[in-house]
């Protein structure tokens, strides 16, 4: 009986153990999360991503897909205008959005188009084409670096995206020569970069403003436009100058060298040593480089002559002119009207040349000069009328750039 005494209690707690577990056993149901893109919920679907092989068509693919035959023919016909089924892209991506039965037939084809803008034919109830962008966020970002042998290294160095060196080269293109920086020169920029979908990154979306400072001057740019007028975005300096001026420093925008100088003292020892000036500047640069018109104007020349080869000349105004000599190809014809930076041609060896290069000259009132001794006009500043507006802009923007950090 004693053994039974204090055997019973032990038996009740276990008793009441039991029942407390089982009290407390819930049926755990994992939840699966909705994955929503390009306006879909893609749980309701089986998702097949792929890319435009060479060969492929639109018809092709659907075809496979078990779409009708006269649904592929009325999306062809019908949507020509918002998607054009002839004019898809070898390496693009696509999606098909398949019903989650035996057929397992297509029910929906997105075609991007970029990264943020993508078509999309729906293909369920009454057939359905239309364009659409992915979300895009925006987000402000500061960034500086100190030169120490050139521009591209330090935006590696500074884990920056090679396209600001791109746009930076870009802004200063008329005063500063991207390949005689110093070590020591230093920038500050402020830039905004574009997200997908608010995780994907897709490069720079816009240069606010930016600090340069080279050979121990300072050089600030700022993005202006005045939305209620006509006025286009552009750079302006703290005064509300243009920072374009009228002609590029050069017509190669990369990767050259000025091989021989406006000079017209010049004597070559192969011919005597005679007086033969050279009446252009010569950058010598990889065959096939681009050749770029150094500021708007008509084209009144393009042809192969002589010693010139093939060469362009474009007249920019009553007073200037700029010829384009030793060209492999002209990409303008005579008449045609090009803006500063356009393509006019391709580095080349044609005419009398030793190696390939482009022999820049310049005419200022009918006489040829050189153009790195002439004060060349700048393109039109602010005008007066918003200078009110731009003043208020730029201060806030100054001060942000004054206080990054080298």
């Amino acid at each position: 009986m004693k053994k039974l005494k204090y055997l019973l209690p032990l038996f009740l707690a276990c008793v009441a153990c039991d029942t407390q577990k089982d009290d407390v056993i819930e049926e755990i149901v994992e939840e699966i999360p909705l994955l929503v893109e390009y306006g879909y919920t893609l749980n309701d679907f089986n998702v097949i991503r792929d890319t435009i092989r060479t060969g492929d068509t639109f018809g092709a693919i659907l075809d496979a897909n078990g779409v009708p035959q006269d649904k592929i023919f009325e999306v062809a016909n019908k949507f020509k205008d918002s998607f054009d089924v002839r004019k898809i892209v070898v390496g693009k991506p696509y999606v098909l959005l398949n019903s989650k039965d035996t057929t397992n037939t297509t029910q929906v084809f997105i075609y991007e188009k970029n990264k943020v803008d993508f078509a999309v034919v729906d293909f369920r109830d009454s057939l359905n084409c239309y364009n659409d962008k992915k979300p895009v966020r925006f987000i402000e970002r500061e960034a500086s670096g100190i030169i120490t042998s050139s521009l591209s290294q330090t935006m590696a160095e500074e884990n920056l995206s090679p396209y600001m060196t791109d746009r930076l080269a870009n802004i200063y293109a008329w005063t500063v020569n991207f390949f005689h920086l110093q070590p020591g020169d230093r920038f500050k920029v402020i830039y905004t970069e574009k997200y997908i979908n608010d995780t994907i990154p897709a490069g720079i979306e816009e240069i606010k403003a930016t600090f340069f400072e080279h050979k121990g001057k300072a050089l600030y740019a700022f993005n202006y436009k005045n939305d209620s007028a006509n006025v286009v975005s552009d750079f302006y300096d703290e005064k509300a100058d243009n920072l374009r001026r009228a002609f590029l420093k050069s017509p190669i925008q990369f990767n050259f060298r000025i091989s021989s100088r406006y000079n017209l003292n010049r004597r070559i020892k192969y011919y005597g040593y005679k007086l033969r000036p050279h009446r252009g500047t010569d950058f010598a640069a990889p065959l096939g480089t681009p050749i770029l018109a150094t500021a708007d104007g008509t084209v009144t020349k393009s042809e192969r002559r002589g010693g010139n080869g093939n060469y362009v000349k474009i007249k920019h105004n009553g007073s200037y002119e700029t010829q384009y000599l030793h060209m492999k190809s002209r990409k303008v014809n005579v008449g045609q009207y090009v803006q500063q930076g356009d393509v006019i041609g391709w580095i080349g060896m044609t005419g009398n040349t030793g190696g390939p290069h482009v022999c820049y000259r310049f005419w200022k009132n009918g006489k040829e000069v050189d153009p790195f001794k002439e004060d060349l006009p700048f393109s039109k500043p602010l005008p007066v009328e918003y200078h009110e507006d731009f003043y208020a802009f730029m201060p806030p923007l100054k001060d942000q750039l004054d206080c990054i950090a080298f």
